[in-house]
């Protein structure tokens, strides 16, 4: 603690107007951001003053420190930011039901913006034909260079055998190891699998806070931090599902360059502010035809985030 009375702490959890503020003890404290408009988040490191003894056991957040990086998405109506500091994102998605090639991109392109590293994590392998079609559509993200893991989050009927459900678990153990990792997921894709298996006691830790705030039961529209080892290397941040992925904090003319298929020709265009789209001497749309390194549906993905971007407010 500081001469001022500031403690350095860590946002392991945000609800509306209130925040969980974990000490470098573990200490946990609920704690409420200075102002009318709170701009703390799940993973901010920040400076925070406990009340007067005796009069009040939770705290007040101080000073948000500067962040390395912030995963966030915006519409026209919001801003959503799941969380900050990160190492990785694990987008989990699932070979039932169908997921979204457009949700993906749109997860991947915001990674990019924040130059935070993603893993895909693709679960249900025991499905067969489904996963094999999953698999394959995944194709041009694995040329890409995002790596791909092949998961089971919960066998069913013995499939797969033990053998390749251990080793599943050891490889995503290993991609998770020592890192602080942001699960994003649709619904049905084993998020809830996937944390509650890793961390036994996340239901009870999320009552516990539940129990802090007096809401009775746990939101599902907030977002946690759980450590998954004792020496509290390694997190999990669990995060709100979404239907709609909004990227309007990205400028038009970036949107290439956080898409690697597309950036990987738009620096041989013949014009400098080339869209991609209809101009002469595109290197992107001469790939294309080439039919060798950009897939007809990604860049099917990068003409409707363009034309959404094109007519997007700036903010």
């Amino acid at each position: 603690m500081s001469e001022t009375g500031l403690k350095p702490g860590r946002v392991v959890s945000t609800h509306g107007r209130h925040c969980v503020v974990e000490s470098p003890d573990g200490a946990r404290c609920l704690c409420h951001p200075r102002g009318k408009k709170s701009q703390v988040v799940v993973g901010d490191q920040v400076l925070w003053l406990a009340g007067a003894q005796g009069q009040s056991d939770e705290g007040t957040i101080e000073q948000v420190l500067p962040r390395h990086n912030l995963f966030y998405r915006q519409d026209e109506i919001r801003t959503k930011s799941f969380a900050a500091n990160l190492d990785q994102v694990l987008v989990l998605i699932a070979a039932e039901p169908e997921f979204s090639a457009h949700q993906l991109s749109r997860a991947l392109v915001a990674a990019e913006a924040e130059k935070i590293p993603v893993l895909i994590g693709l679960n249900k392998r025991d499905l067969g034909l489904p996963f094999a079609r999953a698999r394959e559509r995944l194709a041009p993200y694995r040329q890409m260079n995002y790596p791909v893991l092949p998961l089971a989050l919960e066998p069913r009927n013995n499939e797969p055998s033990e053998a390749i459900f251990q080793a599943d678990a050891q490889a995503l153990w290993k991609a998770l190891q020592g890192k602080k990792t942001l699960v994003l997921g649709p619904s049905g894709s084993g998020k809830s699998t996937l944390i509650n298996r890793w961390v036994p006691g996340a239901r009870a830790a999320t009552g516990e806070i539940s129990q802090a705030l007096n809401s009775g039961k746990h939101t599902t529209t907030s977002t946690s931090w759980y450590w998954v080892d004792e020496a509290k290397t390694t997190a999990l941040i669990d995060s709100p599902g979404f239907q709609e992925f909004g990227l309007h904090h990205i400028p038009v003319a970036r949107l290439a360059s956080l898409m690697p298929d597309i950036a990987a020709h738009a620096g041989d265009c013949r014009f400098y502010n080339c869209s991609h789209l209809h101009e002469p001497g595109c290197a992107v749309t001469a790939a294309l035809t080439a039919g060798n390194t950009i897939s007809p549906a990604r860049y099917k993905i990068y003409q409707d985030l363009h034309a959404e971007l094109s007519q997007a407010p700036r903010y």
